[in-house]
């Protein structure tokens, strides 16, 4: 506690008639839709490919997608997945929710979502599972989700450089390194912070922990070479810093949903 007070702002609790949301299987067929409601996307398992408005990027627990109302998109499943789709209609909506969703929907958006909103969104997938029929919870659940997703990219936050931490300068030894294992004790020296520093202000600044951010990026980086090049899963285990093609596979099927060679095979 820092002990400054902070004015809270009550959860966005959208009506009942504009908000339907829903768990399901978006299966390997590729849809084109448009709708008039907005829609955001989220995945409590697996993996799918999105196309908004001509911009693509996939849905996985690492990344969501805000759908504007009217726009044009397509998607397809990619493998078992189950996915959160909540719906949106501005309709009946109060003066503070329609700037939230104008904030929200104003282009299509692919989100990072931090580990922080993973538990959220895995506690809101369990009880929409198991009370799904219970409307005044679905609403309330979804809105939490909503607003903590506002609050990410909208709200109070750290700017890429805190103090004495320069997540540019940690970005570009991480990129020169990658191939390697990265300790935190390594990037807390790159920083000029102790260890036990650099991880609270690591995890102040980017929501994640330094583990979690280098996971990120190895992921990130074998799945761009996997639809970009025709190396060797092997090869490409190497140059993300994995210890092998099976450790490689094994971090994509926890955390994409998808093995690499399924990755490669869609495209």
């Amino acid at each position: 506690m820092t002990g400054r007070s902070r004015t809270m702002r009550a959860p966005f609790y959208p009506p009942a008639a504009m908000l339907e949301a829903r768990l399901l299987r978006l299966d390997d067929q590729t849809h084109e839709h448009a709708h008039d409601h907005h829609q955001l996307v989220l995945s409590l398992a697996g993996r799918a490919e999105f196309e908004v408005n001509g911009r693509g990027g996939e849905v996985c627990r690492m990344r969501a997608v805000l759908v504007p109302g009217d726009a044009e998109h397509q998607f397809a499943g990619v493998g078992d997945n189950r996915m959160l789709i909540i719906d949106l209609d501005e309709q009946d909506s109060s003066a503070d929710d329609l700037e939230l969703l104008a904030r929200l929907f104003d282009m299509p958006r692919y989100p990072a979502l931090d580990a922080d909103f993973q538990n959220l969104l895995s506690y809101a997938g369990a009880e929409l599972a198991r009370y799904g029929s219970d409307t005044q919870l679905a609403r309330s659940l979804s809105g939490v989700l909503l607003r903590a997703l506002h609050v990410r990219l909208f709200g109070e936050r750290q700017p890429r450089t805190v103090g004495p931490l320069n997540v540019e300068r940690l970005d570009a030894y991480i990129d020169q390194h990658l191939a390697r294992r990265i300790s935190v004790a390594e990037l807390a020296h790159v920083a000029c912070l102790s260890p036990s520093h650099f991880h609270v202000q690591f995890k102040d600044s980017l929501g994640l922990t330094p583990h979690q951010y280098l996971l990120k990026i190895r992921l990130d980086r074998a799945s761009r070479l996997l639809r970009e090049s025709t190396l060797p899963l092997i090869r490409i285990a190497e140059e993300c810093g994995f210890s092998s093609q099976s450790a490689l596979t094994t971090a994509m099927r926890r955390y994409l949903g998808l093995t690499p060679k399924r990755l490669r095979a869609v495209q």
